[in-house]
């Protein structure tokens, strides 16, 4: 499995999703490959710190950027450079 391959896949992982083929896959490239085993890890703290954040918690001025920077998401991983 390549990084790109990974990157597409992570949030499938994520929710484990993957089949046991694909799971296998992803975690020996985890196991091989520092860049992605410290891309895995901070999906994992943003996962959990996005978590705990409550809307009202949120300033109009972070709500708007949040909303301007996913404006054109489609829900997948962007390529890599």
């Amino acid at each position: 499995m390549s990084c790109r391959e990974l990157v597409e896949l992570v949030t499938d992982y994520q929710e484990g999703t993957l089949s046991e083929t694909d799971r296998l896959r992803f975690e020996a490239h985890v196991a091989d490959c520092d860049w992605c085993s410290r891309y895995i890890e901070q999906m994992r703290v943003t996962i959990r710190t996005v978590g705990r954040i409550d809307e009202e918690s949120l300033s109009d001025e972070a709500k708007t950027t949040l909303l301007m920077a996913f404006r054109d998401w489609r829900g997948g991983a962007q390529p890599l450079p």
